[in-house]
């Protein structure tokens, strides 16, 4: 995409703004709407909290991120002279929600019978996640230093694979009419670059198309998307006006709870840092170039603001930044998005909208998105590197896999994981399910995907001594349990997976051996094994 400069004040507002605005305000729709079922149909949070306290705080704290980088776009714009500049996406961080509501707050609310003591626990974790946040601002842009490109948008990508894409495209296949539809108006228009009439965005007119034939079913009794007049009538009773309220008593009460707290607030801080590493690597190669320790200390002063309101779920920088600048959006999408986030939030719109728009023509939009993140690690790296960009991908499908076979263990009725049933794993791993293997590579995925990754790359450029130090880093958080590890500690001494703890010390020690070799002896990097 060709630089464009000007010197006239960056524009707010741009017509490739409403392409993304749709297609980035749907996508936080979606996750919002995911957010209030949880809470109100996993937790049984009484509709008072939710409507009342939590989506208020949560608004509010969306906003203030939206404007935030919507402001760091014009400065960059006003800066730099460009006007294809484009805002960072941002918003609830999909991952930790489902983590604090099914690690944090659910078991806390099962062993107390209290939903409120569950949504207490909540909030002290993120009260401690926006605070790893903030300190790890100040060295993420050291980590950005010395590790590939490769390798952080490797793990990217696996995450936009695995947890972006997988799931709208399974709803696409479930209900075809709709998903397949709205896929195709999607893909002619930001692949194709076919333009609607009257410019109209190609978002809009999916989920128009949508909602058609949706509501056009309905009437002649096939119910294809789910969609009745009775669930709109049934969503008016949560209409009403709330505002965030201060909630510093329910934060402290939840500090009872502070022990399980931290067996995951720490390591999720960890990867919170590398993932918006990850996010701000993927914008700066799609041309924008944002100050890591800036986005990740607003990330933890806007997520320590929500929580202190009342709202227990982390904010984060989005994947996606390359595909909404890739549909023209500039700065005044974010802005647009956070004014949406409060009309959404405090007035109780969110179930209306659930109830008017099957979410199955919404899927398209994130499964492009997910397309274009994966794509763009490949397209810019360095051609050698992408054995180690499919390296790095490899620990999120074991991740991806092991959400599903536990929720389909759970739906039975059962517990997954070696620790808890070993004879029935050993069953599975008998009919070729290796259940404990896909827990081991999928523990931590962010930080292994990075670590194999960075390893692959320097492998590949012969620079042994450097993939060494990455490969004595897993090492260091495997044995803490950051990464492969079920839970943080340090195993009775011997590290929490103390045998991949020592296949690390190995793999660096050979790394390392290698590197002390003479430049010559060394293999080259275009080598092929003889057959």
């Amino acid at each position: 995409m060709a630089k464009t400069k000007t010197t006239a004040a960056p524009a707010l507002w741009t017509p490739g703004d409403w392409n993304a605005f749709f297609g980035f305000g749907t996508n936080i729709l979606v996750n919002m709407l995911v957010l209030t079922g949880l809470l109100r149909f996993v937790l049984k949070m009484p509709d008072a909290i939710v409507f009342g306290r939590i989506l208020p705080a949560m608004g509010l704290m969306m906003c203030l991120s939206t404007f935030y980088y919507a402001y760091l776009a014009y400065s960059l714009a006003k800066k730099t002279g460009r006007t294809d500049v484009c805002a960072l996406p941002s918003g609830i961080s999909v991952p930790h929600m489902f983590i604090v509501t099914f690690v944090i707050m659910l078991p806390i609310t099962i062993s107390t019978g209290d939903p409120i003591k569950g949504w207490e626990a909540g909030l002290v974790w993120v009260f401690f996640q926006s605070f790893i946040l903030m300190i790890g601002g100040f060295i993420a842009p050291i980590i950005r230093k010395i590790t590939p490109r490769a390798a952080l948008l490797g793990t990217l990508a696996g995450v936009s694979i695995a947890f972006i894409s997988m799931r709208p495209a399974l709803e696409m296949f479930m209900t075809p009419v709709i998903g397949l539809t709205c896929f195709a108006i999607i893909l002619v228009s930001w692949f194709g670059g076919y333009k609607y009439p009257k410019g109209i965005p190609a978002g809009l007119v999916a989920i128009g198309v949508g909602m058609l034939i949706a509501w056009g079913s309905t009437l002649f009794g096939l119910n294809i998307g789910g969609v009745s007049v009775a669930g709109v009538g049934a969503a008016f009773a949560n209409f009403g006006f709330s505002v965030p309220l201060p909630a510093f008593g329910h934060v402290f009460s939840g500090f009872d709870y502070l022990a399980i707290i931290l067996v995951t607030a720490i390591p999720y801080g960890i990867y919170d840092l590398v993932e918006a590493m990850d996010n701000v690597e993927s914008a700066e190669a799609a041309g924008d170039t944002y100050p890591t320790t800036r986005v990740l200390t607003a990330d933890g002063v806007v997520s320590l603001i929500g929580c202190l309101m009342g709202n227990p779920f982390i904010n984060a920088v989005y994947i996606g930044h390359p595909g909404w600048k890739a549909m023209g959006g500039r700065i005044g999408y974010s802005a647009a998005t956070g004014l949406m986030v409060i009309v959404l939030s405090w007035f109780g719109v969110i179930s209306l909208m659930l109830a008017i728009v099957p979410v199955v023509a919404i899927s398209p939009i994130l499964l492009y998105i997910g397309m274009l993140i994966c794509a763009q690690a490949f397209q810019t790296t360095p051609r050698e590197h992408a054995p180690a960009i499919a390296l790095a991908i490899t620990p999120h499908l074991a991740a991806w896999a092991t959400v599903l076979l536990s929720g389909a263990l759970g739906a039975a009725g059962m517990n997954f994981g070696a620790q808890h049933a070993p004879d029935f794993v050993g069953k599975m791993a008998q009919n070729g399910v290796l259940a404990h293997g896909l827990e081991l590579m999928g523990g931590g995925s962010i930080l292994v995907g990075l670590v194999l990754g960075a390893i692959g790359v320097f492998v590949i450029e012969k620079k042994f001594a450097n993939a060494a130090g990455f490969a004595l880093a897993g090492a260091v958080l495997t044995y803490f349990g950051f990464m492969h590890g079920e839970a943080i500690g340090i195993g009775k001494g011997f590290g929490v997976q103390p045998q991949i703890t020592l296949a690390y010390l190995i793999v660096a020690g050979f790394l390392f051996a290698l590197s002390r070799q003479p430049a010559e002896a060394r293999v080259p990097k275009a080598a092929v094994p003889a057959e």
